[in-house]
């Protein structure tokens, strides 16, 4: 019995895709080892790579501090007077402060941070990146004996990560603050009862859980782009294959921050 032909094309279609999706996959998880290694090693740490790490800090880092803080306490305003009229109104005031703690500080913060700091920082480096491997810089520096990962990838993901920690932290901080204000006002009569909510939500393994979300969440939106720069401009720079390897490293950021997110939902409440 012969095979259909238009079924051969699509199963190799499909076999091809795996496979491209298998590697793509692969060399992302190849570089998260090499850079893990490289970030533990003290030669990655000369004083010219201490000087571009700390450059790739400071421009990733300040200039967004100020105006996701003033956002956040916007937002944390806003949403803590929802909660107490709706609370107050059917007669659960006593739930309000834990529903906005474990909404906002819980889930919005970490999740939100990490988008700021991919659309602010490192989707634009990895932009730069891709940009630095098409004009053959990057072959250049290896032609010299000059490691490009160690160079020019490593600060970009330290940087990335050390932005993204420190936005949620510091969030954290600002939310809980102004949802302390915005229940008790500038008061220290609360300041107790606050605290005792403050520490039934925040119990040894939900703390756990936030950590490792906020590193993970840093990490990925650190790591998949850079990736994406340097293993998504297959042969000869076009156009077309740049969008595709933005497109393509975009899907897998948010599938892999989708990902964290439900693993930390079932974390949570499961």
């Amino acid at each position: 019995m012969i095979a259909n032909p238009s079924w051969l094309g699509l199963l190799t279609r499909i076999s091809r895709m795996a496979q491209r999706w298998l590697i793509e996959w692969w060399r992302l998880a190849h570089l998260g080892a090499v850079l893990i290694v490289l970030t533990l090693s003290p030669s990655s740490y000369s004083r010219e790579s201490r000087l571009a790490l700390g450059r790739h800090i400071y421009l990733n880092t300040a200039p967004i501090l100020l105006g996701f803080s003033v956002l956040c306490a916007l937002v944390t305003v806003v949403l803590t007077r929802i909660v107490l009229v709706t609370a107050l109104s059917y007669g659960l005031s006593q739930y309000a402060l834990q529903v906005v703690i474990r909404v906002l500080v819980l889930e919005l913060i970490p999740l939100t941070s990490a988008l700021f700091v991919a659309m602010r920082c490192t989707i634009p480096d990895g932009a730069e990146l891709m940009a630095m491997q098409a004009s053959g810089e990057l072959d250049d520096m290896r032609s010299q004996g000059i490691d490009p990962v160690r160079c020019e990838v490593l600060p970009r993901v330290v940087a990335g990560m050390f932005a993204g920690i420190t936005l949620a932290a510091l969030s954290c901080v600002v939310a809980v603050v102004v949802a302390y204000v915005a229940a008790y006002g500038f008061s220290v009569s609360g300041a107790a009862a606050y605290t005792r909510l403050f520490g039934q939500v925040f119990s040894p393994a939900v703390t756990l859980i936030f950590l490792l979300k906020t590193f993970f969440f840093s990490l990925a939106v650190s790591l998949i782009p850079m990736a994406s720069a340097l293993y998504g401009l297959p042969g000869r720079f076009r156009t077309s294959v740049r969008t595709s390897a933005e497109m393509r490293g975009l899907v897998r950021l948010f599938a892999v921050i989708l990902l964290i997110e439900i693993a930390s939902l079932v974390g949570n409440y499961y």
